[in-house]
């Protein structure tokens, strides 16, 4: 079974920088994109940032400039390095990468994603 488990969470000052971390686990042949999305209270979940195999990026307008998102291939991992930050980026934030792994089923490819971890920008 795959796994994706985020840290780097927590609470920093406005202006502050955060590093999230996100690792794939399981028998793993390969994952195309991965990607970053968050949630406030009371919103729905947004897309904050992703990245293809070959290490193509999008960002949400709202970002743009202040999170870079990148991967590991070699740790199955993906990041977002967060600068910047604002109360407005405050929200759990997910990760979700799309994975071709070894399931009970056989071969299959699948989105998977994390628990989330919780991002607090308040001074």
């Amino acid at each position: 079974q795959v796994r994706l488990v985020e840290s780097g969470g927590g609470l920093v000052q406005p202006g502050g920088s955060l590093r999230l971390s996100c690792a794939a686990s399981g028998i793993i042949f390969s994952i195309n994109a991965m990607g970053w999305y968050r949630q406030a209270p009371g919103k729905e979940r947004e897309l904050v940032a992703t990245i293809t195999s070959g290490g193509s990026t999008n960002y949400a307008d709202s970002v743009k400039g202040r999170f870079t998102i990148s991967r590991d291939n070699a740790k199955n991992t993906v990041y977002l390095q967060m600068n910047s930050l604002k109360p407005e980026d405050t929200a759990v934030y997910n990760c979700k990468a799309d994975v071709s792994a070894q399931t009970g089923f056989g071969k299959a490819r699948a989105d998977y994603w994390g628990q989330g971890t919780q991002v607090t920008v308040s001074s």
